[in-house]
């Protein structure tokens, strides 16, 4: 075993590139680094994050109440200056800690880190992990056993719920995630395994067992063959509310390159096509992102730090991609430029890139499609007030998933049409209802059924234009005929929405779409003023549907939102809208059910669709593009 101090592990490990070497451990403490070097850190204490980070680091060595504080982040300290002070508090903070678990476990009960399931494992027991290698030598002989002892037996619990224990007590519990590499809560139990391993590798028998366990089972053995099954193209599917925690990955890849100077962030594509969808779902005012999933932290998705650290871990991972500085260009003009919350100080250090230059997010291609997770965002340019449209159609398997699958969301300078969950209070709402679908109404709206999946059948993009189909029929698990929508996105504020729904006679279809403020109805036309933009939709087929408008606020969940319902009784039913923005469509013909002529950019469009199945024809001027099946790659 190579042993090799802290300053030499961290310059060892310049991250994201090189060879793939199998992973060194360190013998002698320090064994943990950052893949930035430790002269890079060094000498980044010097520059506005790193005084900042100092400071505010300084501040809570001297008592003041940071709020969610990280003692490693005075560990960290301590070991860049070599000032003592940091690990005496360090250390002290965590023997509190651990002598409360002590206790608590002596009184029969639980510590506090088998709370909610072990959510906070990777917290907690990370934090222990690394104060214990950064600050050894502070931490007095019989409290390094003890700490060790303790963490060892949460690690142990996680990973064997059935046998769990706590002083010698049953403490079975859940096992809630622990095979679910789609789940936040496996990568919390990845930190805490990874981050004891290296640091009590040799030093507890006990703790022999988790580099393997992190390393050979969970990663290699487990979350690599999923996410390169199931997260083709980035993202998770828990939407983008409690996927940031995918951000707590990114670290675990530097940490471990760091440490073992072995490379795994690209043991998967994922990691690198996550910077991309990262990229896409940021709405054009680069002040929040698209509000799929749970959004219980902010029901808005407004950007916010941990947004900021996802994509800086991602650009240190890839500091020699071509889309790391146009990725480095987005945080940069973003409205969270440095982080807000003193806990997250650190990452604006630890990861401020000198070698990363922001470039412009002009260049990149305009539409993207995650496969994984099933949405493809659209946009007409990077400027701030492009139209930006989202079409979902994909795996709807995650409890932190919304039953969403086919549903529609445009902005520009702000929501024209959008999901409710933006005035929840409790960013949790998932019902059918809640999102801009057509939905099927039998006595009540069916649900879509969790552990199904629509699937994408099209996918085209032409010059100004773009064509997506998606089949959402698997969803409703046998109880209607077809259910398929097709969207043609003419740029830059123009969108043909087609949709195919066969249902028995008693399933009522409704068609819908969410608005943040109170729509107008007139006839087949609703129109809404929103962000300084009036968006109108109009309805082409079936023209016996009837509109009405739905207040959400009359649930006490939601503060505010409208939603369209065009209702009609069911049966084999085709729908054709046509949804423009500031008027940029005009002459709006139905020339059948299935076909409309409109006038687009002084150019006469006519988009038809095939009745029985995905496809039809585009025809712009003179020019006509058939829209059959099939998916194009789409430039990044």
């Amino acid at each position: 075993m190579k042993r090799l101090g802290f300053v030499a592990a961290m310059v060892m490990a310049g991250c994201g590139g090189g060879g793939d070497s199998g992973p060194t451990f360190q013998g002698q403490h320090p064994r943990i680094a950052y893949g930035a070097g430790k002269d890079s850190l060094v000498a980044g204490l010097s520059r506005p994050a790193g005084v900042r980070f100092q400071k505010m680091v300084d501040s809570w060595v001297g008592g003041a109440d940071v709020y969610e504080f990280q003692r490693w982040n005075a560990a960290l300290m301590g070991q860049l200056t070599g000032d003592a002070k940091y690990c005496k508090a360090a250390v002290a903070s965590i023997d509190m800690d651990v002598k409360t678990a002590e206790s608590a476990i002596a009184a029969g009960t639980k510590p506090d880190v088998a709370g909610d399931d072990y959510l906070k494992i990777g917290e907690q027991i990370g934090d222990l992990a690394l104060v214990y290698d950064w600050c050894h030598d502070a931490i007095p002989g019989d409290r390094q056993s003890a700490w060790l002892a303790y963490a060892n037996q949460a690690v142990s619990n996680v990973w064997n719920p059935d046998t769990a224990t706590w002083g010698g007590m049953d403490a079975s519990w859940s096992g809630w995630a622990i095979d679910d590499p789609n789940d936040n809560y496996y990568y919390s139990f990845l930190r805490a395994t990874m981050l004891l391993g290296l640091a009590a590798h040799d030093e507890l028998p006990a703790a022999n067992q988790w580099l393997p366990q992190f390393h050979d089972t969970k990663l290699l053995g487990e979350l690599v063959p999923a996410f390169e099954s199931d997260l083709t193209g980035g993202g998770s599917r828990e939407g983008t509310g409690y996927g940031v925690a995918m951000r707590s990955l990114w670290e675990l890849y530097d940490l471990w390159h760091g440490s073992t100077g072995e490379v795994i962030a690209t043991k998967t594509s994922h990691t690198r096509a996550s910077m991309l969808s990262f990229i896409h779902q940021t709405l054009p005012t680069l002040d929040r992102v698209a509000p799929t999933g749970d959004q219980s932290r902010d029901s808005t998705a407004s950007f916010f730090d941990y947004h900021r650290s996802y994509l800086q871990e991602l650009i240190a991972l890839f500091p020699d991609d071509p889309v790391a500085p146009r990725a480095a260009a987005l945080l940069a003009n973003c409205s969270v430029p440095k982080m807000g919350d003193q806990f997250m100080y650190a990452y604006d250090f630890i990861y401020e890139s000198p070698t990363v230059t922001p470039t412009s997010l002009d260049g990149l291609g305009t539409a993207y499609y995650a496969p994984g997770i099933g949405e493809l965002y659209a946009r007409s340019g990077w400027d701030t007030h492009a139209t930006w449209i989202n079409l979902i159609a994909g795996p709807y398997t995650e409890s932190h998933a919304h039953q969403d699958q086919g549903s529609l969301m445009i902005y520009k300078d702000g929501w024209l049409a959008y999901d409710p969950v933006i005035d929840s209070h409790s960013g949790l709402p998932q019902d059918v209802g809640s999102h801009g679908t057509l939905r099927i109404d039998d006595g009540s709206a069916m649900e879509q059924k969790l552990g199904t999946s629509s699937n994408m059948l099209a996918l085209h993009r032409g010059d100004g234009w773009l064509h997506a189909a998606a089949d959402i029929t698997p969803l409703y698990a046998g109880k209607i005929g077809k259910l398929q929508r097709e969207v043609v996105f003419l740029e830059p504020d123009t969108v043909v929405v087609y949709d195919r729904a066969t249902t028995t006679a008693s399933q009522q279809q409704v068609w819908s779409l969410a608005f943040p403020v109170d729509p107008s109805i007139n006839g087949a036309e609703t129109s809404v003023t929103t962000a300084d933009h009036t968006m109108t939709i109009q309805r082409l087929a079936p023209a016996g549907a009837t509109g009405s408008i739905h207040q959400y606020s009359v649930d006490s969940d939601f503060m505010n939102g409208f939603r369209l319902d065009e209702q009609i009784a069911g049966g084999d039913q085709r729908w054709l809208h046509v949804i423009t923005i500031d008027g940029a469509a005009t002459n709006v013909t139905a020339v059948d059910g299935n076909t409309v002529s409109l006038t687009v950019g002084g150019k006469t469009v006519k988009v038809g669709f095939d009745q029985a199945g995905i496809g039809g024809t585009l025809q712009i001027g003179s020019a006509t593009t058939a829209l059959g099946a099939g998916i194009d790659e789409l430039p990044e």
